[in-house]
């Protein structure tokens, strides 16, 4: 064993336990919901962060993706991954309805829409707009961070322990 080895492997402890935490306090379909809010959070940041960058001026000209000339919205996406995961729940095996993909697509996919739940609301180009983005920016985040803890209530404590606890 050479150093290297020796010093990770507390650290390679701590992952193991974590693993056996996270399968032993959550079923297959809690562990789902965590992963889908895990990606919903991470998304949405994402994207917020993103479209900040891109409205100061970086990133492609024009402020983001165009189709023929057009502006394509990013909630286009979102429904695109909604229905790719309808497809693999009405027509999947169960073996595909558990793959990781599915509950990451369910949150990147509904993150994107409720990024731009106002401009669906309103059928106006509104992302922007002054007017109520602060609150539901935050609103969404606490959203996100709050399904984030319940999806995984009885994981968490064990989390800590897992990687808290000496080797």
């Amino acid at each position: 064993m050479t150093i290297g080895q020796l010093d990770n492997a507390p650290h390679r402890s701590r992952w193991r336990r974590l693993r056996a935490a996270w399968r032993r306090k959550l079923d297959p379909s809690e562990q789902s919901a965590v992963v889908s809010w895990a990606a919903f959070t991470a998304t949405f940041a994402g994207v917020r962060a993103l479209t900040h960058w891109i409205r100061r001026g970086h990133g492609p000209a024009g402020g983001g993706m165009s189709l023929h000339g057009r502006h394509f919205h990013h909630y286009n996406l979102g429904i695109a991954a909604l229905a790719a995961v309808g497809t693999v729940a009405v027509r999947g095996s169960e073996k595909q309805r558990r793959h990781p993909t599915v509950p990451i697509s369910y949150g990147v996919g509904t993150a994107l829409i409720v990024d731009e739940l106002a401009l669906l609301l309103d059928l106006e180009d509104v992302y922007w707009a002054k007017e109520g983005r602060t609150s539901v920016d935050a609103a969404v985040v606490i959203i996100g961070l709050g399904g984030l803890m319940t999806a995984g209530f009885e994981f968490w404590p064990a989390a800590q322990r897992a990687l808290t606890e000496p080797s």
